[in-house]
């Protein structure tokens, strides 16, 4: 494939923009060479700027559920668009997006919408303690909840791909009140309990991790968690940012069973736009202000733009309930690279959970941190240029999880299938 432009643009962003991304993942660090910059994308396509097409299963990093330029979803947008851009107040369409999610997460009574993921985690973090009156957290090794300082202490996604444990600017004195456990040990979790008894205000976890990798949780875990929290009088935030909608109507406590405290969401429930939440039981909320001191605001919180592309997804994901369908083509995808590792003798796994999935290069079968890391980085970095070369785009790192879009048809199965199969003979060639 020629990249020619693309190798042009990042040299040109890079005399702007910090190592020419906004975002640091998308550098291709965790695989070497230069990012591919991109001008549209239609269904389950991305078209790049030197006019290559690939097969997605990125999906924006989830929130193209429906997939790209997504029609009722766009209507929607434009004709939002054409009345206002936004308000600085209330409008009907956050009541609408408020209620949408209200009644597809059991667990919500009352939901205050943000500007992002991380917005949304470091406000239910400041909630947990308003309403515990209690300092310390305790989140898991390998785990991302956003850039806020209390959340990136052993965190997972570019920090994991970068190589940086934890970030310069975060002061000893907040990170000291973070404590870590790794991820599907419950005894971990109990010990740190005993050491800091009636201390810790909450904990914050991915229910199935998604920032290390594709990591369910085992069984047992969340339900011990849920007891844990329940009898220290601790409170459990599920992060479902990744997660929400995307393994059931109610994200992955509703189809494992485990309900949180705090919930909170993004990516889908905008549509593609920036936009984040947190909600729980009224008791929960009703400290957050207006109603109670736990202050937190956002000018853009609420946008117009954002609703009307949340509203118009959640209802067609109502519409097309694509789950099964997600089933199906995560479980084909699983075949072909287990087949293909088989095929070429790779040491390969794979890790699943409704729509999200990715393999990791090792005979390990990864269930936390430590063994995601025993992965080897250099084959995923070949495979991952040749599924490029190959018209399929992934995730640049072998610690992020792939995204399935309802849009994929069985022509975009035989694309992968091919590419897959070049990608593991490319490894056996050059290990």
């Amino acid at each position: 494939m020629n990249r020619t432009t693309s190798s042009r643009l990042i040299r040109q962003a890079e005399k702007s923009i910090p190592g020419g991304v906004n975002s640091p993942v998308r550098a291709f660090k965790g695989v070497g060479g230069d990012p591919v910059f991109f001008t549209r994308g239609e269904g389950p396509y991305l078209y790049d700027v030197d006019d290559n097409r690939y097969v997605d299963y990125i999906q924006s990093w989830g929130p193209m559920i429906l997939g790209h330029n997504h029609r009722p979803t766009v209507d929607a947008v434009v004709q939002q668009a054409q009345r206002a851009l936004g308000f600085g107040a209330p409008t009907e369409g956050e009541i609408t997006l408020a209620e949408k999610i209200i009644d597809m997460v059991p667990s919500i009574e009352k939901v205050r919408l943000v500007n992002s993921g991380t917005e949304a985690t470091m406000s239910a973090i400041r909630l947990a303690r308003g309403f515990t009156g209690r300092d310390l957290i305790l989140k898991f090794t390998g785990c991302y909840h956003g850039h806020s300082d209390s959340l990136l202490v052993k965190a997972g996604s570019g920090v994991l791909t970068l190589g940086i444990p934890n970030s310069p600017g975060v002061p000893d004195a907040i990170a000291a009140r973070t404590l870590n456990a790794p991820y599907n040990d419950l005894e971990a979790v109990r010990t740190i309990f005993s050491e800091y008894p009636e201390q810790i205000a909450c904990i914050i976890i991915e229910p199935v991790a998604g920032n290390m990798g594709c990591i369910p949780p085992v069984p047992g875990f969340l339900e011990g968690l849920r007891q844990l929290t329940k009898d220290q009088g601790t409170v459990l935030i599920f992060d479902e940012v990744m997660t929400g909608f995307r393994s059931k109507f109610g994200g992955a406590q509703e189809l494992l069973g485990v309900e949180a405290d705090i919930t909170c969401l993004g990516k889908v429930i905008g549509g593609g736009f920036p936009v984040g939440a947190y909600g729980a039981r009224n008791e929960i909320m009703e400290q957050v202000a207006p109603l109670g001191g736990m202050y937190q605001a956002g000018t853009l919180s609420g946008n117009p733009i954002a609703m009307a592309g949340g509203i118009s997804t959640l209802k067609e994901l109502k519409k097309q309930n694509p789950y099964e369908k997600f089933d199906a083509v995560g479980d084909r995808l699983s075949s072909m690279l287990l087949g293909a590792g088989k095929k070429y003798n790779i040491d390969v796994t794979v890790n699943r959970f409704g729509s999200m999935m990715n393999p990791f290069f090792t005979n390990v079968h990864v269930t936390n941190f430590e063994q995601a890391q025993t992965s080897n980085t250099n084959r995923f970095a070949i495979f991952f240029w040749e599924m490029i070369k190959n018209g399929v785009f992934l995730p640049p790192s072998q610690f992020e999880a792939w995204f399935l879009s309802s849009a994929i048809s069985e022509k975009d199965m035989l694309v992968i299938e091919k590419a897959i199969d070049k990608s593991f003979q490319k490894i056996q060639e050059e290990q």
